[in-house]
C-alpha cells in the first residue's frame, strides 16, 4: 500500500517570498530515532522528497525540525531569536496525505497541517 506522505511548504512573510534555502529534516519517533529525509527549500518553498510521494512513511510519530536560525543568518540576522523549530505529529491512516505549511518571520511562526 502507498502511503499518502509529508510534503512542506515555507514561507518567509516577513520578505514575502518562499523560504529559499531554509534546511528542513524529518524524522520518525518510537523506538528511537530515524531520520528519514533532509533537504533545502527550494524556488517555489517546497521540500522536494520522496517522502513527499510516500516514500518511508507509515502510521507512527513524527518531528519535522526547520533550521530557521541558519537561514536567517544567510539572510543577514546576526544573531536570530529562533533557532531550530521543531513540529511533532502523528501519522494515524499513511494513505493520507500529510501537509505542513510553515509561515515565519524572524520572531514567530505558524505551523498546522494544512490541505
Amino acid at each position: 500500500m502507498a502511503a499518502g506522505g509529508i510534503s512542506v511548504h515555507a514561507v518567509d512573510v516577513a520578505r514575502g517570498h518562499p523560504a529559499r534555502g531554509l534546511k528542513v529534516d524529518i524524522y520518525a519517533l518510537g523506538d528511537g530515532e530515524r531520520q528519514i529525509a533532509a533537504g533545502i527549500i527550494g524556488e517555489t518553498g517546497l521540500l522536494d522528497h520522496p517522502t513527499a510521494r510516500g516514500e518511508g512513511v507509515s502510521a507512527g510519530l513524527y518531528e519535522v525540525r526547520f533550521a530557521i536560525g541558519d537561514y536567517l543568518r544567510v539572510q543577514g540576522m546576526a544573531t536570530p531569536f529562533l533557532e531550530v523549530v521543531p513540529f511533532r505529529f502523528v501519522i494515524v491512516d499513511e494513505r493520507q496525505h500529510i501537509h505542513l505549511p510553515f509561515k515565519f518571520t524572524p520572531f514567530g511562526y505558524s505551523l498546522f497541517r494544512g490541505a
